[in-house]
């Protein structure tokens, strides 16, 4: 059985002391069936890192680059989040996309060096409301993971992640319903069969992203393809996040 995942997005939200606040409250929480995550900004790193220490909690960067080291002004490098106790990395996120214009091949690059590093990716991938209503949905998911992951040896990829996040449900207040994520789920899944096996196909995790929240998170995370839930707002306060925690349904 392929454990679930609450993972939270922090964005440019919180300050180190608000973030040791957060997991002061989070980890007193009953210890969870699935794996939480909580990714802060980079700033928020070390603090976070060092309150979780122990705990059920896993940490995550919210970006990379692509390079360990160089004259690379504000960038972080994957050897330098590993050194600092980080676990997970968020790669190919839709603001990464199309806010600061990455493509699939500069997300490719710190995919790779990322795993090299020994950090698990969490790898974004999904539509924008113009390419689903013209039914594009699978051509745009196919493109974003054949180019995102080439060259990449997935099956040795131990827990890798995806994420399947529609542009247009994120921070929007819309969300995919459990069917329209179930759909795109069961492609990504199938989709990794063709170019992975069907091995890792029924290893690799595909969480839900996109407008979560504490009262459709039970009824997403029940869809047999849908691993757990990337939060971005609900994740900021305790209550909500914890609700969600309670709410991924372990098993389908």
């Amino acid at each position: 059985m392929r454990k679930k995942i609450a993972a939270g997005n922090w964005k440019m939200f919180k300050t180190p002391q608000e973030t040791r606040e957060f997991l002061r409250a989070i980890k007193s929480l009953p210890p969870p069936s699935c794996e939480v995550v909580i990714a802060p900004t980079y700033l928020c790193l070390d603090a976070a890192v060092s309150e979780s220490a122990g705990t059920f909690v896993q940490i995550a960067a919210q970006n990379c680059y692509s390079q360990n080291q160089g004259a690379f002004t504000g960038e972080i490098s994957p050897a330098q989040l590993r050194a600092s106790g980080v676990t997970h990395v968020i790669l190919g996120h839709s603001e990464r996309r199309h806010v600061f214009k990455e493509s699939d091949q500069d997300i490719n690059k710190k995919c790779n060096l990322a795993l090299k590093e020994g950090l698990l990716p969490i790898f974004c991938v999904g539509e924008q409301l113009a390419e689903r209503k013209t039914g594009q949905l699978r051509s745009v998911l196919e493109k974003q993971i054949l180019y995102g992951l080439e060259g990449i040896d997935l099956p040795a990829a131990d827990k890798f992640v995806i994420a399947y996040e529609p542009v247009w449900a994120i921070g929007t207040g819309e969300t995919a319903t459990p069917e329209d994520a179930q759909e795109a789920h069961a492609f990504l899944r199938e989709l990794m069969g063709r170019t992975a096996g069907a091995d890792f196909a029924q290893k690799v995790r595909i969480l839900y992203g996109g407008s979560v929240k504490p009262g459709n998170t039970a009824a997403l995370t029940a869809k047999p393809d849908v691993d757990g839930v990337l939060v971005g707002g609900a994740s900021l306060d305790v209550d909500s996040f914890g609700q969600i925690i309670a709410a991924v349904r372990i098993q389908g």
